[in-house]
């Protein structure tokens, strides 16, 4: 090596540098906070049960509901349960395998009854199960926390740290570990940057003996079978989209709590909520533009967070605890010398593997589709 430095022969943790500069960043990448580490490159983790519980019924005969195995477990003689969106609270008098005989508890208000459910089924919401004093192990609910598992490729990240000779000898910046590290931050900001992409665009691939693994991102998990979405037809980003999109995620136990769209849609929702928008600038809050609206659903705050890689027809409705990134165990972002023998300058290679989870998608994610661009909206606005 022609060139010297305090940390030549050492390998350095970027992990928790990393971590700063992804929460410092102004983007997507953001939100994912760093939970426990993958221990392989296909990287399972489970999901909530987030939603009330519920069971459905294919058919009703009689006050005798139909349901599958996995719902009758969930039921006791003497649980009550309505119909979703009904008032009418019905008990659970007998359960046969996956038959399960409803009588009429309580009307409140309701004109049902156990004879008139309707024959096609429903979804029913579980009330509650009463229980007898002196109750024993095995009377209770049994209740699950966790619903099912879901999950993603790890990645491969690498970044090349050079300085040449002629820039250590110019000395602009001071010495050689001052310089390296200079070009160490400039290359972690631009790795966040491309983790802002693969976060939002990134398709899922396996790694296998001759194929590279890619993480999933936003696109992927947010626009599957089952995620809520909304299709804007065309009609500029308003409150009206957004109580839509909050209250689709809270109908399925999600919270509501930020608003991803790109720079221009973010002035067009400005627009509307000009005399009631609250600009923050906290230290738990990040962006180049941080807004908080108050939505019409539950009345709780809803950040805006513009980034410039969102498409502009696009907006998302998000329950940020979605979110999470996790590093390949012993695979976290690291930098070592590289720099090879007789080379004029010196070489250092940051290096790491991770994934993103994206947790319960269908109820902490709503898409907003094929909205009016940000330009003819802004330029309607003005007219």
């Amino acid at each position: 090596m022609l060139y010297s430095y305090s940390f030549a022969d050492r390998k350095r943790d970027l992990a928790e540098v990393m971590s700063t500069v992804i929460k410092d960043e102004p983007r997507f990448i953001s939100d994912f906070r760093r939970t426990a580490d993958a221990v392989g490159r296909k990287h399972e983790y489970w999901e909530d049960q987030l939603a009330g519980r519920g069971i459905t019924a294919t058919a009703i005969a009689s006050g005798v509901l139909t349901v599958s195995a996995a719902d009758a477990a969930k039921l006791r003689v003497g649980t009550l349960i309505a119909l979703k969106s009904d008032p009418g609270l019905f008990a659970v008098s007998a359960i046969a395998g996956t038959s399960v005989t409803v009588t009429l508890a309580a009307a409140n208000g309701s004109s049902l009854t156990a004879a008139t459910l309707p024959e096609a089924g429903g979804s029913f919401i579980i009330v509650s199960t009463p229980m007898a004093e002196g109750s024993a192990n095995g009377d209770g609910d049994e209740n699950y926390s966790l619903g099912h598992t879901e999950w993603n490729a790890t990645q491969i990240f690498r970044k090349e740290i050079v300085l040449s000779g002629s820039a250590l000898a110019v000395s602009l910046y001071g010495s050689a570990d001052n310089q390296l590290n200079r070009q160490t931050a400039f290359a972690l900001a631009d790795l966040a940057r491309d983790l802002n992409r693969v976060a939002l665009f990134g398709r899922r691939v396996e790694a296998t003996a001759g194929v590279r693994g890619e993480a999933g991102g936003l696109y992927y998990f947010g626009t599957a079978a089952g995620v809520p979405s909304i299709d804007a037809d065309g009609a500029a980003l308003d409150s009206f989209l957004i109580n839509d999109g909050a209250q689709a995620l809270l109908g399925e136990g999600g919270d509501p709590m930020q608003i991803l769209c790109s720079p221009g849609q973010a002035r067009v929702i400005s627009h509307e909520f000009r005399d009631r928008i609250q600009v923050l600038r906290s230290d738990d809050r990040r962006g180049a533009y941080v807004a908080v609206i108050v939505n019409e659903i539950n009345g709780r705050g809803m950040t805006i967070l513009a980034d410039p890689d969102v498409p502009d027809t696009d907006a998302w409705v998000l329950d940020p605890a979605c979110f999470a990134l996790a590093n390949l165990a012993g695979r976290a972002i690291t930098d070592t010398d590289a720099t090879p023998r007789g080379f004029d300058g010196i070489r250092r290679v940051a290096i790491g593997e991770l994934t993103f989870e994206f947790r319960n998608v269908k109820q902490r994610c709503c898409r907003i589709r094929n909205l009016k661009g940000s330009t003819a909206a802004i330029t309607a606005l003005r007219g």
